[in-house]
């Protein structure tokens, strides 16, 4: 077979690449931070470059057809974050490291568990039912910084609504694949008039409406938005008509008027979004600080090792990672940071456009909506486009659950990539012409 082994000679090439250049930029910030090479260089080019081997050659036997570029996106992402963290923090960043490990052991599980996609279909409510037990579990756990999100047991903390997310992703697909006519189709009838039946929406809006309520009670409004998001998006894709859009943002408009008005932690966000500068003669909060701080980079930064004060910015290595790095990397960094995201949603978006069957390319979409939505709210809440939300910034900011559940994301986004690309390959030895091959004048 001569097939996959232009994407993975392509992929292994990216992936030396990107662990090049993270070693690279880990040694500009030894050497701005202590005006020395690090002694330890030699091991740390090995792990990195161990790890991206490591997944590769899962590739290479799992999933032979995947997508080329997922993967070293993601190693990528997760390597500049590294040397974020280890800039800032290096008691983090050796945890970190180790949560890298896992993820990559996370992500070869995934692939070996789920061998064909359409097996989770089978079980979409057993997902649903255990989506909402590790939704539902903080409730149960004091919270911490003010929000219940965590399982914790003495230093160990976990955040289950990172899995969450992923399960109630692959029951939308499954739910909408199931009932795509019945909510698209009119089928209804008021007088001489047909409608669309309500009647397929309501367990699927129960669902969500429970997930909203229960992330209300958990005092977090960066899941809360993106879950809604997800509802209607993959909702949209499935039925293609823009009244579900329309439903969706006066849902949106009137959820977030009463959460402003009626959850503390909502209406707090929102007041810093209107007016986030202190008071004169006090010290600049969170955002004011970033602001301050990106002001100083510029175009091309501090320089990694040289800026002094981003260090006082609260959370800098896990809610506002993105502003460390528009910091010393300046707008070039955040940019470069920005456009690999944008390639990643891509690559998402390209998987559910080739996927073999509807449940597929719904579960590719609701995938590439999680991972896209998540970096841009917290992005756009750090720059001011939108409140600021504090979840996690995808493969780059500090926190083990977060960066687990991410590497399992891509796991299932890859197999998706494999299944389309294998019937592709069937199509065309069958003759029959796909979507790209069609002549541009009829012939």
């Amino acid at each position: 077979m001569i097939g996959p082994k232009p994407k993975r000679r392509t992929e292994l090439g990216l992936l030396i690449f990107g662990a090049l250049l993270t070693v690279a930029l880990y040694i500009l910030a030894e050497l701005g931070a202590k005006s020395k090479i690090p002694p330890h260089i030699g091991p740390i080019l090995g792990i990195v470059l161990g790890l991206s081997l490591v997944a590769h050659m899962a590739n290479r036997w799992l999933i032979p057809q995947g997508n080329a570029v997922i993967l070293p996106l993601a190693a990528l992402l997760n390597g500049i974050g590294y040397v974020i963290i280890a800039r800032w923090d290096p008691p983090f960043a050796k945890s970190q490291a180790g949560w890298a490990a896992l993820g990559v052991g996370v992500y070869i599980v995934t692939l070996l568990v789920v061998r064909r996609s359409r097996d989770l279909e089978r079980y979409r409510y057993l997902l649903l039912l255990l989506g909402g037990i590790l939704l539902v579990a903080p409730l149960f756990f004091t919270p911490i910084q003010g929000a219940r999100l965590w399982i914790h047991y003495g230093s160990i903390s976990f955040q289950p609504i990172e899995f969450s997310k992923l399960l109630f992703c692959v029951y939308f697909a499954s739910y909408f694949a199931s009932n795509k006519e019945l909510l698209s189709i009119p089928t209804a009838r008021i007088g001489n008039r047909l409608i669309l039946d309500p009647r397929p929406l309501v367990p699927i809006l129960v669902a969500w409406g429970a997930a909203m309520a229960v992330i209300g009670l958990e005092d977090d409004i960066g899941f809360a938005a993106l879950l809604f998001v997800l509802f209607i998006g993959m909702l949209w894709v499935t039925t293609g008509r823009v009244g579900y859009l329309a439903l969706g943002f006066a849902l949106f408009a009137g959820g977030a008027i009463f959460a402003a008005h009626y959850f503390s932690q909502v209406h707090l966000r929102v007041s810093q979004w209107f007016n986030p500068w202190p008071a004169s003669g006090t010290p600049p909060g969170q955002l004011a600080a970033a602001w301050l701080g990106m002001g100083t980079g510029g175009i091309g930064g501090t320089g990694l090792g040289h800026d002094l004060l981003a260090g006082r910015i609260p959370f800098l290595t896990s809610d506002m990672i993105f502003a460390a790095i528009a910091i010393e990397m300046g707008m070039i960094g955040a940019v470069a940071v920005v456009f690999a995201y944008i390639l990643m949603v891509g690559s998402g978006l390209r998987i559910a456009q080739t996927a073999p069957n509807d449940f597929s390319r719904l579960m590719a979409t609701g995938l590439t909506i999680i991972v896209g939505f998540q970096a841009f709210f917290i992005m756009a809440g750090v720059v001011r486009l939108l409140p600021f939300t504090g979840i996690t910034l995808p493969f780059v900011a500090y926190g083990g659950s977060s960066l687990l559940a991410n590497y399992a994301l891509i796991a299932l986004l890859m197999r998706l990539s494999d299944e389309g690309a294998q019937k592709t390959a069937a199509d065309l030895a069958a003759g029959i012409n796909q979507p790209s091959d069609r002549p541009m004048v009829p012939v």
